[in-house]
C-alpha cells in the first residue's frame, strides 16, 4: 500500500476501537465482544455502507468516498473536529484552497511585522510556530517562560523535539505528558495533510527513534488540532504558575500559528509572570538567556 493508505487504514482501525458500543445507538446485540469498540459491520451500519465497501477502506484499498460517505464515517467513529479533517485529508478530499496552491518553500521566514508583532506583547509571551511545530519566532517572555530557543541550533529549534528530548522540558511541565501527548497529536494532525513533507518525515523518525514515549503515543494515531488550553509549569525561578494560551492562524500563513500565552488578572500565576517580567526586563541580546540575568538579583 501506498503510505497515505497505510495512514488511512491504521486510522480507521484505532478509530473503530476507541468507540463506546454501548453509547454508539447499536440494536441490540448478545454476542461477545472479543475486541474493544465497534465491528467493521457495525461501523459500516452506522455509516450506511456495505460491510464490504467499509473493509476495503480499512484495508488501505485505493477509493475515493463521496463527501458525504466521508462525514457518516466520522459521524459512526464518533470523530472530533480534528478527526473528520484528518480523515478528509487521508481520502485526499481537503480542497485545494485550504493546503495551499502551491507548495510551500522549504524554509519559513517571518515578516518583519509578525517580529513586531510579537515583540510588542511585552508583558505576555508568545510564539510563533511553523510547520512541524518549528519555532519561527519568540518574544523575551517566551524565553524567559519556556527556553531560549535561539540559542540552540535552527535545526534544533522544534517545540516537539524541545518537549521530548530536552530534559528541562520535562522539568519545566508539572503536565508535561498532556503537553507531550498534544504535540504528537498535533503532529500526527499534520502528516495528514502532507504526507509527503521530507523534513517532517525526518522529524518523525528522530523522534521514534530517540523518545519511547513519542513512539507509543505516535503508534496510537490520535490527533489534535491545538486552538486553547493551559499550562502547568514549574518554573525554575518564579515557582508554579499557570498560563492560558489561545492560538491564532495568521491570513496568508496558514502554515504559521501565533500561541499568546497569558494568566488571570490577579492570580498568583499573573504575580510570578509579572516578577519573572521583572527580572528580565532587560533583555540581553539575542542568545545569552534569561539565567544569566540571575546574579544580583534578589
Amino acid at each position: 500500500m501506498a503510505e497515505t493508505n497505510r495512514e488511512l487504514a491504521d486510522f480507521l482501525r484505532r478509530a473503530r476501537a476507541q468507540v463506546d458500543p454501548s453509547r454508539a445507538g447499536l440494536p441490540p446485540d448478545s454476542r461477545a465482544r472479543r475486541v474493544p469498540g465497534l465491528r467493521r459491520e457495525e461501523v459500516a451500519l452506522l455509516a450506511g455502507v456495505s460491510t464490504d465497501y467499509y473493509t476495503r477502506l480499512e484495508q488501505g484499498r485505493r477509493i475515493t468516498p463521496s463527501p458525504a460517505v466521508v462525514e457518516a464515517l466520522g459521524r459512526a467513529l464518533d470523530l472530533d473536529e480534528a478527526g473528520r479533517a484528518h480523515l478528509q485529508d487521508l481520502f485526499g478530499l481537503t480542497a485545494p484552497s485550504a493546503r495551499g496552491s502551491r507548495r510551500p518553500p522549504a524554509v519559513q521566514r517571518l515578516r518583519p511585522g509578525l517580529h513586531q508583532l510579537i515583540d510588542a506583547l511585552d508583558g505576555e509571551p508568545a510564539l510563533v510556530l511553523g510547520r512541524r511545530t518549528d519555532i519561527l519566532a519568540a518574544n523575551r517572555m517566551a524565553r524567559a517562560l519556556f527556553a531560549d530557543f535561539e540559542r540552540k541550533p535552527r535545526p534544533e529549534r522544534n517545540y516537539a523535539r524541545w518537549m521530548f528530548l530536552d530534559e528541562a522540558a520535562r522539568d519545566l511541565f508539572t503536565d508535561w505528558e498532556d503537553q507531550a501527548r498534544t504535540a504528537v497529536e498535533s503532529l500526527r494532525l499534520e502528516v495528514g495533510r502532507d504526507p509527503h513533507d521530507r523534513a517532517t518525515t525526518e522529524l518523525i523518525a528522530e523522534l521514534r527513534e530517540r523518545s519511547a514515549d513519542f513512539d507509543r503515543w505516535w503508534e496510537q494515531h490520535r490527533v489534535h488540532q491545538r486552538t486553547h488550553g493551559s499550562k502547568r509549569l514549574r518554573h525554575p525561578l518564579v515557582g508554579d504558575l499557570t498560563v492560558a494560551y489561545e492560538t491564532l492562524t495568521l491570513p496568508g500563513d496558514p502554515d504559521t500559528t501565533l500561541f499568546v500565552y497569558t494568566c488571570e488578572a490577579g492570580s498568583p500565576s499573573r504575580r510570578a509572570l509579572d516578577l519573572l517580567a521583572g527580572w528580565t526586563l532587560a533583555d540581553p541580546p539575542a542568545g545569552s538567556g534569561p539565567q544569566e540575568q540571575r546574579p544580583g538579583r534578589p
